[in-house]
């Protein structure tokens, strides 16, 4: 027989860490080319050339953004000889992105309107 755990986490029950959590996934997704990334890696691990080709940026781009999403904790490098490729850090992230693509928001012209966007 197998088990498993189930963690219910309440409005009454979220921590700090939760919400440090969540802040470091917000400022990852703030940035469009790290958005990419993580939306591609949710598909599979890939190599930073592989992946800075496929987004059309340069691979100090790449290196940066990679360097930003692997101190949130959200992507994790894996040594394969000499080189190393990417993975989301957590199974359950590539679920939380895909509920997002999911998600429909009702947004306020007056208050987003691209480059004069106010919400920041």
């Amino acid at each position: 027989m197998q088990l498993c755990t189930v963690l219910l986490v309440t409005a009454a029950t979220v921590t700090t860490t939760h919400m440090a959590a969540l802040a470091r996934l917000g400022h990852a997704l703030s940035d469009e080319t790290r958005t990419r990334i993580l939306l591609a890696l949710r598909e599979a691990p890939a190599f930073p050339s592989d992946l800075a080709d496929a987004l059309g940026v340069s691979r100090q781009v790449m290196s940066n953004q990679l360097a930003c999403l692997r101190g949130c904790g959200l992507v994790a490098g894996v040594k394969d000889g000499r080189n190393t490729w990417y993975q989301l850090a957590e199974p359950e992230l590539a679920t939380a992105l895909d509920d997002m693509l999911r998600l429909v928001l009702t947004v306020d012209p007056s208050c987003c309107s691209g480059e004069g966007c106010t919400c920041a």
